[in-house]
């Protein structure tokens, strides 16, 4: 009897909580990379198409080979509202792996955004669309649609390892990773983190213009002798 192979597209997942995902898209990326232990970002080559780009929502891991696009095609066909589509492209950029048509279609079906460390193409119509697509660049040149890839399997993107079902933020600044089970914890931190900067900033704006542990941190550094100061 023939051995049982097994799918290449995983289509049962543990998503994180939409409650979290409601949370979490009120923070920037940077504060919940700073509270993440500065970890989890993909690479800065992923870009939103318009600055104006913002995404959050669990993710459908996607893994293709460079230039062709069947497997994210499959990722498409089940992943649900509120999903992120996050695509390890290998970083290759000779290739769109999607354009208007794949972000049109996206979008209808209620996905979130899409991440690719790769390229995409139809820029304008992108942009102008407003659906969230960050890449890595731009190519004219489309995909093929032949080669098998894997849904829904643990993935490296851009350097970040992903999980399916992990919280994905992007907004101008890239695009961070945070593990599901991670996820209450660090957005309780970066409303910690969020609150303090806003304090520092005021305290700027009213003339406490240095930052108040400067000296103390030089000093640990070697810059400053025992008492020296600036």
């Amino acid at each position: 009897m023939a051995e049982k192979t097994q799918s290449l597209i995983n289509r049962t997942i543990t998503r994180v909580s939409a409650d979290d995902v409601r949370q979490a898209a009120r923070f920037q990326a940077a504060i919940l990379a700073d509270v993440a232990g500065r970890r989890g970002t993909l690479h800065g080559r992923v870009k939103p198409v318009a600055n104006t780009m913002k995404v959050a929502g669990p993710a459908i891991t996607v893994e293709v080979r460079p230039g062709d696009n069947l497997a994210i095609h499959a990722a498409l066909a089940i992943a649900q509202p509120g999903d992120v589509i996050v695509v390890d492209g290998k970083g290759d950029i000779s290739c769109a792996l999607i354009g208007e048509i794949m972000s049109t279609q996206a979008e209808a079906s209620g996905i979130a955004g899409i991440i690719i460390d790769g390229a995409v193409r139809d820029a304008d119509a992108l942009a102008a669309r407003g659906f969230p697509v960050f890449a890595a660049g731009l190519n004219p040149c489309g995909p093929t649609k032949a080669i098998a890839g894997r849904v829904n399997y643990p993935v490296s993107v851009a350097g970040a390892a992903i999980q399916p079902g992990d919280l994905i933020v992007g907004d101008v600044d890239g695009v961070v990773v945070l593990p599901r089970e991670e996820v209450s914890l660090l957005l309780e931190l970066a409303q910690q983190k969020l609150d303090t900067e806003n304090r520092r900033i005021a305290a700027i704006h009213e003339g406490d213009i240095r930052a108040p542990w400067l000296e103390k941190t030089l000093r640990a550094g070697g810059m400053l002798a025992e008492g020296e100061t600036l």
